[in-house]
């Protein structure tokens, strides 16, 4: 790496980490906060005058895809001095479709302290598995996977530089987390044109900040370690994404979990909530699969339970699980998209529909709740987490007949329709399914009370609803209302909802071939995209809502935000030139396209005017050749 200051105040050096045909997309680096009550070894070595703790966590955009499986084989960081130290104790598989709405903690590592300047991931497509959805909602298996150039991938390596405001620091005593996102729409293409071969065309990247705008829950999972009651605290050793929920091997690192009087548990089917449930915790053997969902809390640099898991509660046990969304209800047989089955020996297997059958002796549960629940609560819609035995003859069908149902907190996007007590919702999505798959039969009371999805009736409680006008893109988290609800009930009850429009969001744009014109009206005041001949991407993501920008009617802009400060960069023949001013950058870039360079990407961050496609940006990418 090599590095050169100038009186522009600009950080010149060469990136040799990626090959020719990558150049930076998005997954997106978060540097979070700091973060207390945790110890690790993934580094190898022992905490120390010389070492200092880094929780890292793994997260994901939303995409069109059911299943993203691949193996992460290395995650570097590289010292200020050229160091380098590899923080994944072993190969990992990982499916990042699971990831969209939550974070998960990969390892608790161990490292020396000191100043980082860029992280590696590298990733292994030769065995990936691949699902994504068509254009009439099948699940299809994807086997040809690309570079922009059409080449072959089998293995990638991306970094994320960590320069100026994004700058990673590891101090003795001073625990620091860094989260990974892999954005799916982000940074794949899937070509339906032969649909029985798709091609899937695969540019990430990932970038830094240390603005945590919209975080994202926490998951945790291991086995149990120890309880502290005194403290209303316990410790798992981190067990990240498919990794079996057994033994005492600490080579991820252990992490500490806070609880509170509003801590929710289900513990071999029975649910809890406060130190009635700890007290159940603290009863089961050591080594008790576990699993945590929570938050990371900035002011008292802490993870925080709002749900625990345990025993038999926890996927892998003594049941078949199967995870997904009811797509239509006939009596007491609910079908399934999108369903990850995961045996009772631990293996995982996808099955794009399953049949569930349940009955009156079906336990069912949900979410954030100790309240009873029985089976005319499932509804269609609903995703669900239901635990029961897989016929042996037929991987399609799961008997929950004796076992239970779990209703997990469903997402939704769409657009506003109205707001009059309720809010009406013109549905785009249920949990990335197009709601046509969806048969909304029985829903209501009667047919014309059935659910609508282009008039989806939303409860939501106590949330603000202000500035939410027609057309107002919106995501909504929360629960289905239970099959054949009366007229004056709502179909949905939010428990979170999320004005697209107020959200920062992440423009990524690509041509290929290069462009001389991709910029227009270039200046101080910012810039102009033309769209005409962009390649795969093309897109602003915010919240998980995807915007094509080649459907807006109107020219996108994007200009600096506020007095023009932020992070900029030209990236141009493997050097990456940094700025901190936009006036800065668009003087070289100016002089750079006047030398005849061409577009390759443009990245930029920050918040969308939709009504006159308008970007105000403090971070931009923008690639030459």
């Amino acid at each position: 790496m090599i590095w050169k200051y100038t009186a522009k105040n600009r950080i010149l050096f060469k990136n040799n980490m990626l090959h020719l045909f990558l150049f930076p997309l998005l997954a997106g680096a978060f540097l979070l906060f700091i973060l207390s009550g945790c110890s690790g070894s993934g580094s190898g070595t022992s905490a120390g005058a010389e070492n200092g703790t880094l929780v890292i966590g793994l997260t994901d955009g939303e995409g069109d895809f059911f299943r993203y499986e691949v193996d992460l084989i290395e995650l570097t960081l590289t010292k200020q001095n050229g160091a380098v130290v590899n923080v994944l104790p072993v190969r990992t598989r990982v499916d990042f479709s699971q990831y969209v709405d939550m974070t998960e903690f990969l390892t608790a590592a161990t490292v020396p302290t000191g100043r980082y300047v860029k992280a590696t991931l590298k990733l292994d497509y030769q065995n990936a598995e691949i699902w994504a959805e068509n254009a009439w909602g099948d699940s299809i298996r994807v086997t040809e996977i690309e570079d922009e150039d059409g080449s072959q991938i089998t293995e990638l390596e991306v970094s994320v530089h960590l320069e100026g405001r994004n700058s990673l620091f590891i101090a003795p005593g001073i625990p620091a987390h860094l989260t990974l996102d892999f954005n799916l729409r982000a940074t794949n293409h899937v070509d339906f044109s032969n649909p029985a071969n798709p091609v899937l065309t695969v540019k990430p990247c990932l970038l830094a900040d240390v603005n945590l705008e919209n975080p994202k829950i926490h998951r945790l999972r291991g086995p149990l370690k120890q309880v502290n009651l005194a403290e209303e605290t316990f410790r798992l050793i981190i067990r990240p994404f498919i990794h079996l929920l057994t033994g005492g091997d600490e080579r991820f690192g252990t992490l500490k979990v806070v609880t509170d009087a509003e801590t929710y548990y289900e513990i071999n089917g029975v649910a809890y909530k406060g130190v009635q449930g700890l007290e159940m915790l603290d009863q089961q053997q050591v080594l008790t699969a576990v699993v945590v969902i929570g938050d990371l809390n900035i002011v008292s640099r802490q993870f925080e339970a709002r749900q625990v898991y345990a025993g038999s509660s926890v996927p892998g046990g003594a049941l078949d699980v199967v995870t997904g969304n009811v797509v239509s209800r006939l009596g007491n047989q609910l079908t399934v998209r999108g369903a990850t089955l995961i045996r009772a020996q631990g293996s995982v297997v996808f099955n794009d529909e399953v049949i569930i059958q349940i009955g009156d002796n079906t336990t069912v549960t949900r979410q954030l709740s100790i309240d009873p629940f029985g089976i005319n609560d499932i509804s269609v819609g609903q995703r669900i987490m239901v635990f029961g035995e897989i016929d042996e003859a037929d991987e399609t069908v799961l008997d929950a007949t004796e076992g239970y149902v779990r209703m997990l907190l469903t997402s939704l996007k769409g657009v506003v329709v109205s707001v009059n007590g309720s809010v009406i919702v013109n549905l785009s999505a249920i949990d990335g399914r197009n709601p046509d798959l969806f048969d909304f039969t029985g829903t209501g009371v009667d047919r014309d009370n059935d659910a609508d999805p282009t008039n989806y009736d939303i409860d939501p409680g106590s949330l603000v609803t202000s500035g939410l006008a027609t057309g107002t893109p919106v995501r909504i988290r929360g629960f289905v209302t239970p099959f054949g609800h009366p007229e004056d009930q709502a179909d949905f009850e939010a428990n979170t909802l999320i004005n697209v429009a107020e959200v920062k969001g992440l423009m990524i744009v690509n041509w290929h071939p290069p462009a001389s014109d991709a910029i227009n009206n270039l200046s101080r005041s910012g810039f102009e995209l033309n769209l005409e001949d962009v390649g795969h991407f093309h897109h602003l993501i915010r919240a998980g809502v995807a915007i094509d920008l080649k459907q807006l009617g109107q020219t996108p802009f994007i200009e600096p935000e506020g007095d023009g400060s932020g992070l900029f960069q030209i990236v141009q023949n493997h050097r990456r030139q940094f700025f901190f001013t936009f006036e800065g950058f668009v003087e070289e870039l100016s002089e750079r396209l006047a030398n005849n360079a061409e577009v390759t990407h443009i990245i930029a961050a920050g918040y969308f005017n939709d009504t006159n496609a308008l970007l105000s940006s403090d971070f931009m990418i923008v690639g030459l050749k």
